[in-house]
């Protein structure tokens, strides 16, 4: 049970209307959003950001920005953004491969070492106290130029909030979610736990 519950996806037309954006990236709107939108300023600020970080503005494909959210995801324990953002991967196109190997991203073929530097920066951002260091940073700057390494910090401070949030609210996981997580992650014990 979350700690409050969503509200009906008609609570606000504002929303509503936005939130169309997820349909394309998950194939439903998340129970997250129905929640925030119990204060509406909230829901449309958290999708006009969502929306302007995970748009492309350079190499940083929407496969990758959603593999470096489930690496930030995976990172802090939130099940609830694991399964999103292994969704949303799939859906943006991420070889199979990947999407069946992503826990292995660092030494995988499949992986190649422009994604394993942001992978990595993704999984050292993510960490309190943060572990971001300048063998890092040589490395992203060694594959990928300043604006792109601020779209996937973007996209791992994007899943901050979404981890904060979904964690703490116990958000109940949808079930094509349900399914992604453990389709994908399932061999490493995925499982749904207080999102149920």
């Amino acid at each position: 049970m979350p700690l409050v519950t969503p509200l009906d996806a008609n609570h606000d037309p504002e929303t509503k209307e936005l939130a169309t954006f997820f349909n394309e990236t998950l194939g439903f709107c998340p129970n997250s959003v129905l929640t925030m939108q119990r204060r509406p300023a909230i829901s449309k600020a958290f999708i006009h950001l969502n929306k302007a970080v995970m748009a492309n503005e350079g190499r940083v494909t929407s496969a990758l920005k959603r593999m470096i959210a489930w690496v930030s995801s995976n990172a802090t324990g939130c099940r609830y953004c694991q399964a999103h953002a292994i969704r949303a991967a799939e859906r943006y196109g991420a070889e199979q491969e990947k999407l069946d190997n992503i826990w292995e991203y660092r030494t995988h073929p499949a992986f190649n070492e422009a994604e394993r530097a942001a992978l990595d920066f993704s999984l050292a951002a993510s960490q309190v106290p943060n572990a971001v260091d300048e063998t890092i940073k040589k490395r992203l700057h060694e594959h990928w130029n300043d604006g792109e390494i601020v779209e996937m910090l973007g996209v791992i401070s994007l899943f901050g909030y979404l981890n904060r949030w979904n964690d703490s609210m116990g958000t109940t996981l949808e079930q094509d979610a349900i399914d992604s997580g453990n389709q994908y992650l399932g061999k490493h014990g995925f499982e749904v736990g207080k999102h149920v």
